[in-house]
């Protein structure tokens, strides 16, 4: 289980920090041209939603890795899991139903991480 939950908070990392460093290093414009659903988001709140993202991506890791408030991966987890009901509603009223699908994955993954690791706190 150890192994699974390790692999799950591995995968969501390195999603959403790649994400969220998009949001953060490039171009507001060229962001909106990779990834059409954002271009109803203004740049501060784009750039918000990718700071969140890459802190969800620490805080799904480190606490637990090292030991230090542990009792934070679940929560960022959590936090992972509610940017993803956010993004599904998002492609849900642009029509976009394939990436609603990769949020459902992405949502999963993000509730068995919360739930194992709350569970072994």
């Amino acid at each position: 289980m150890n192994l699974a939950l390790w692999a799950a908070q591995a995968l969501l990392a390195l999603v959403f920090a790649a994400a969220g460093g998009m949001k953060l290093t490039r171009p507001p414009a060229d962001v909106r041209a990779s990834i059409p659903a954002v271009a109803d988001f203004g740049d501060g709140t784009l750039r918000l939603i990718g700071l969140l993202e890459v802190l969800g991506a620490l805080g799904v890791v480190l606490p637990w890795g090292l030991g230090v408030a542990p009792w934070l991966t679940p929560l960022a987890a959590l936090g992972l899991g509610t940017t993803m009901v956010g993004a599904a509603i998002t492609h849900l009223r642009r029509g976009e139903w394939s990436s609603v699908a990769m949020n459902a994955v992405l949502l999963g993954l993000a509730l068995f991480v919360a739930w194992g690791r709350w569970a072994a706190l």
